[in-house]
C-alpha cells in the first residue's frame, strides 16, 4: 500500500539536485526518527547514515547534549533580530569559533606568525550564504585597501562553492552552473588536483590512491603560478584564491596530495592574494586526526590548521550546530573589519543581511556541539572510526570497477570505473553511482553519489562495527550493479570474438 506522506511529497515538493520525473516514478524513502548514527522511516525500516544526512551530522541524531541546549534556549527566545541588537548564545558562539580557528600550539604559532588572526564573525544561514558574504567582504577589502581595482577570484576545476549567484560565479561545474552563466560573473580557474585523472601523472592505475603512486612534477602548483603571473603581468592582483582544503566535495571527493594547500596557499600569499577557505563540508573535525595536529588540544577541528594554513575568510555551516538547524558563519580579520568603519554619513557600513543572523536556537545548537567536539571521548572516536574506516576501504581495492579510493580522515569517496586498468569511466547516462547507492539502501545504508563517486562519510558516534556494515554494504553494492555490468561487457567481447 503506497505511503501517505511518499504521496503528499510527490504531489507537492520540489527535491535538490533531483530529476523530479525519475523521482516520480517510485516511491521515496521517507524519513521519520532517528537516534545515533540510525535513521528510521515511516515503514519501521533501519538505515545507517552514512553520509552525514548530506554532510551535516557530526554527533548523531537526537544527541541528548544538543537536544538539551535547543530545549533549554526554546524556555528563553527562539530568536530576535541582529539588526540593531546583539544576544547571549551569538556573542559566545563567536568567541568560540574565533578561538578554535587561530593557532594554539608553539609550533602552529611559528608557522603562522605573520599570518592573519581571525577574530571577526558574520553569521548567516548555509553554506551558500557564508561563501557570498566572504565573496562580498573580499570584493570590497580589496577595492578599498588598493589590492586590486577591479577584484577577480581565482578558484579550481571543479569547484563547488554553493549556489547563490555570487557563489556559483565561483564554482566550475558545468553540469551546475552553465545554466545560469548569463548571470554570473567572471572568475578564473585553475587545474585542481586530480591525481587519479591528472593529464601530468604518468604513472600507470594501481590498487591503490593515485596520490601515493602518481608520478608528476606538481604541474598544477606550476599552473597556479602561472595564473598569478599572468594577472600580475597585466598591473592587477586577484582579490582572492579560494579553495576547498584537504578535499574538493562536489567535485568528487577529490582529496589533495600532502603539501599541496601548503605550497598553494604560499603561492597565493606570496602575489598578494586573499586566502577564502571554504570549510563548509570540511570543517569541525571531518579531515581527522593526523600526527601533526595530535599535538592540538582539540586536534583537527579545521583542515587548514593540518597544514599550517591560516586563511583571510574562513567560511563554515553544515556541521556548526551539529547537523541540527541551519546556520553558517564567515570569520575574517581585523583589517578587513576596519576597512568598512566609518561615520553613518560615510555610508562604508557592510549592506549585507539575513533575517535569521545569529539565531539564538542555532548558536545555542552550535555550541553544546562544539563542546561535544572538544571532548576527549570524541577525539577517540573519530580517530577509532578514521582506523577502522581506512581498514576496511582497502578491502574494496579487490573490486575491479573500483578505479580509485580517496580517504581524508573521516571523509572517503569510491570512484567507480568500468575498467580500473584503463581508468575508463563509466557514461553517467548509465547512473552507476545512484544504483549503487540505491543497492545500499536495500541492504540498510544511506549515502549519496556524486556521479560515479560514492560517498561515505559517519558520524562521528558510530561504531566501528557499523562502519564495517557501511562498507560492506558498499562492497556487495558494487558487485551487484557492476558486476552485471562487467559480465556483459565479458559476453559481449566473447560474441564479438566468435563472430
Amino acid at each position: 500500500m503506497p505511503d501517505s506522506l511518499a504521496q503528499l511529497d510527490k504531489k507537492y515538493v520540489w527535491h535538490p539536485f533531483t530529476q523530479m520525473r525519475e523521482w516520480l516514478r517510485r516511491e521515496p524513502i521517507v524519513i521519520a526518527e532517528g537516534r545515533g548514527s540510525i535513521l528510521r522511516d515511516t515503514r519501521g525500516r533501519e538505515y545507517l547514515d552514512a553520509n552525514a544526512s548530506i554532510w551535516t551530522n557530526l554527533h548523531g541524531h537526537r544527541h541528548p547534549a544538543i537536544n538539551k541546549a535547543i530545549q533549554g534556549q526554546l524556555g528563553k527566545v527562539a530568536h530576535s533580530s541582529a539588526l540593531g541588537f546583539a544576544n547571549e548564545p551569538a556573542s559566545l558562539l563567536a568567541e568560540n569559533l574565533a578561538r578554535l580557528a587561530n593557532p594554539t600550539t608553539s609550533a602552529q604559532r611559528g608557522s603562522a606568525a605573520r599570518s592573519p588572526k581571525l577574530q571577526k564573525v558574520f553569521f548567516s544561514d548555509d553554506g551558500s550564504t557564508a561563501m557570498e558574504v566572504a565573496l562580498k567582504l573580499a570584493y570590497e577589502y580589496a577595492r578599498r585597501s588598493g589590492l586590486s581595482p577591479r577584484p577577480r577570484f581565482l578558484s579550481l576545476e571543479g569547484a563547488y562553492h554553493g549556489d547563490t549567484v555570487g557563489a556559483v560565479s565561483l564554482g566550475h561545474i558545468d553540469l551546475f552552473h552553465k545554466a545560469y552563466s548569463g548571470l554570473l560573473f567572471k572568475s578564473d580557474k585553475v587545474p585542481a588536483p586530480y591525481c587519479y585523472r591528472c593529464k601530468f601523472n604518468k604513472a600507470r592505475p594501481e590498487r591503490a590512491d593515485a596520490r601515493e603512486y602518481r608520478d608528476c612534477k606538481s604541474e598544477c602548483l606550476g599552473l597556479l603560478e602561472r595564473a598569478f603571473e599572468k594577472r600580475r603581468r597585466l598591473g592587477l592582483n586577484y582579490a582572492g584564491f579560494v579553495f576547498e582544503p584537504l578535499m574538493q566535495g562536489a567535485a568528487g571527493m577529490l582529496a589533495q596530495p600532502p603539501g599541496y594547500l601548503n605550497k598553494s596557499a604560499s603561492i597565493a600569499r606570496g602575489y598578494g592574494a586573499q586566502l577564502i577557505a571554504d570549510e563548509v563540508m570540511t570543517g569541525f573535525g571531518r579531515t581527522g586526526i593526523s600526527s601533526e595536529s595530535t599535538r592540538d588540544p582539540v586536534p583537527g577541528v579545521f583542515a587548514c590548521q593540518q597544514e599550517k594554513v591560516q586563511p583571510d575568510f574562513l567560511a563554515v555551516a553544515k556541521g556548526l550546530t551539529g547537523g541540527y538547524v541551519p546556520m553558517a558563519a564567515t570569520l575574517t580579520t581585523q583589517p578587513v573589519f576596519n576597512a568598512f568603519l566609518g561615520e553613518y554619513e560615510d555610508f562604508k557600513t557592510f549592506f549585507h543581511g539575513h533575517s535569521f543572523t545569529g539565531n539564538q536556537v542555532g548558536a545555542a545548537a552550535a555550541l553544546a556541539s562544539l563542546k561535544i567536539l572538544e571532548s576527549k571521548e570524541c577525539t577517540r572516536a573519530r580517530q577509532s572510526i578514521q582506523d577502522t574506516l581506512s581498514a576496511e576501504l582497502s578491502r574494496l581495492w579487490e573490486l575491479h570497477a573500483v578505479g580509485d579510493i580517496r580517504q581524508v580522515g573521516l571523509m572517503a569517496g569510491v570512484e567507480l570505473v568500468s575498467d580500473w586498468n584503463t581508468r575508463a569511466p563509466f557514461p553517467l547516462e548509465q547512473r552507476m553511482g545512484i544504483r549503487v547507492c540505491d543497492a545500499m539502501a536495500r541492504r540498510g545504508v544511506l549515502t549519496r553519489p556524486i556521479g560515479s563517486v560514492i560517498v561515505v562519510m559517519p558520524p562521528y558516534c558510530t561504531t566501528p562495527a557499523q562502519v564495517r556494515k557501511m562498507i560492506r554494504a558498499l562492497a556487495e553494492s558494487v558487485e551487484e550493479v557492476c558486476g552485471k555490468h562487467a559480465a556483459r561487457k565479458a559476453i559481449a567481447r566473447s560474441v564479438s570474438g566468435q563472430k
